[in-house]
């Protein structure tokens, strides 16, 4: 009788863990095309696609036409724009990594809930955080995160550090990267060039016992991916303009 008892307390535990990982972040079904579509992300799109595209004028090159399953969004960061960026690749919803302090926003925090917001410390590699990521993969959907972990002000070419978190997290899921650069602080009515990579597998981490080293350099990787897109696209650009002189 005890040992019964002591399984169903167990089991009641597992259950109220269960339920409060669901409203920790908020998974969506696959159609059947194998998309999660967020009505919401769907209608804000559409509301803030003619806005983003008029204020800040963008151009999407590389790899843009994302289809289903499992990816991570790995880019730099300048402004609040930046989330449309991944959005505008798929027909996919996104699961963006935002600060936890945004999830206990008054208003914004049932927004960004609604639209399975996963909210993150700082460095974006708390427990919480990569269970919750972890989930959201293995239902088969999309994350997006800024490594930098913040907007970067400076207004020079140099990325700010990239925070722990996002090697790991696609190291851990064994879940392809999507490496996306912004070419240039993005600037009102000014057009901004934004180049997304071919997904990347960090294979070589797969199936071993990781130190914390091995972790950065992993990171380091997805920093380096991103510095050889953006002098790639710059390079090309300039070769154009010389050849029309």
């Amino acid at each position: 009788m005890k040992e019964a008892s002591a399984a169903n307390k167990k089991a009641a535990k597992n259950a109220k863990k269960q339920e409060k990982q669901q409203e920790r972040v908020k998974l969506f079904p696959a159609d059947k095309n194998g998309y999660h579509k967020m009505p919401l992300m769907n209608l804000l799109r559409a509301i803030f696609y003619p806005v983003h595209a008029l204020v800040y004028p963008f151009k999407l090159h590389g790899y843009k036409k994302v289809g289903p399953g499992p990816y991570i969004y790995v880019g730099n960061h300048y402004c609040l724009w930046d989330v449309f960026y991944p959005a505008h690749t798929t027909k996919d919803g996104i699961h963006y990594l935002a600060k936890d302090s945004i999830m206990h926003a008054p208003v914004l925090g049932g927004w960004a809930k609604r639209v399975g917001t996963i909210g993150a410390m700082r460095d974006g590699s708390d427990v919480h955080t990569l269970m919750d990521s972890m989930r959201v993969l293995k239902n088969g959907e999309k994350i997006s995160m800024f490594p930098e972990g913040t907007r970067n002000k400076t207004g020079g070419d140099e990325f700010l550090p990239f925070h722990g978190g996002a090697a790991l997290l696609a190291i851990k899921t064994k879940t392809p990267v999507i490496p996306f650069v912004i070419c240039a602080p993005p600037r009102l009515f000014r057009r901004t060039h934004v180049v997304f990579g071919e997904p990347m597998e960090l294979t070589e981490f797969y199936d071993r016992k990781l130190t914390s080293a091995d972790y950065e350099a992993a990171d380091e990787l997805l920093k380096k991916k991103l510095y050889d897109m953006r002098a790639e696209f710059r390079a090309a650009q300039a070769a154009k303009k010389k050849e029309r002189k």
